[in-house]
């Protein structure tokens, strides 16, 4: 699917499964938080297939191996504490930025496109992950999953981060790999493309009909007219 975007005043960008392919760290935390409560583990490609949610949903999918188990309060409580443990450590060690990803902002920002970015990824581990990828640099606005009280696919989170830039919805653009993605920008009133590599459990993102869908970032600027 390939259409075309009018020329927005802001470029939104989800972060896991957009610009950075984080499972193998992702993997790597799970399955310490596993080990720790002498629970099986799991492969990279099963846990790939359960990212793209949050933490505590992935913690949950997990804990419980359903894609939409949830696992008991106190003993996510415990997850979480064992993940988080493993993750500040350990969140841009086999992390990696998709092809396309560095040429395409460097482009955007070399044309004066003002950019920011929007995940359901905790604060504390997106501006440390971003900061050591050196992607931290190109963004205006980071609004990360405990930004706020909601995280995508609601509005909110699209919302506050044209709003810190003085923003019109209308006129914004949200770039992203999952349905969470393109119902997030839906319900805030702006422009979606995207990619269609990354984590949407392995289901086709053009069933979610964004308004186009890339390859790569480095074709962003080539749909705006």
């Amino acid at each position: 699917m390939r259409g075309t975007i009018a020329k927005p005043q802001l470029i939104l960008l989800d972060v896991d499964g957009t610009m950075i392919d984080s499972v193998p760290d992702l993997t790597d935390c799970v399955n310490f938080m596993l080990r720790a409560l002498r629970r099986d583990e799991y492969t990279e490609q099963q846990i790939r297939g359960w990212v793209g949610n949050g933490v505590e949903r992935l913690l949950s999918r997990a804990l419980t191996g359903r894609m939409g188990g949830q696992a008991d309060a106190a003993l996510l409580r415990r997850a979480s504490s064992l993940f988080a443990e493993c993750y500040e450590e350990h969140n841009a060690r086999r992390s990696r930025v998709y092809a396309g990803v560095r040429e395409g902002l460097d482009g955007l920002r070399e044309q004066g496109y003002l950019l920011g970015s929007v995940t359901n990824k905790p604060e504390c581990f997106t501006h440390a992950l971003l900061k050591s990828l050196d992607l931290h640099k190109y963004f205006a606005v980071i609004v990360a999953g405990d930004t706020l009280a909601n995280k995508k696919p609601h509005p909110a989170p699209l919302l506050h981060a044209a709003a810190q830039v003085g923003a019109a919805p209308g006129r914004c653009l949200m770039v992203g790999d999952s349905i969470s993605d393109v119902q997030a920008a839906r319900a805030a009133g702006f422009a979606v493309v995207c990619v269609d590599y990354g984590y949407n459990h392995g289901r086709d993102i053009r069933a979610a009909a964004p308004d186009a869908v890339i390859d790569s970032l480095a074709r962003l600027d080539a749909l705006f007219v």
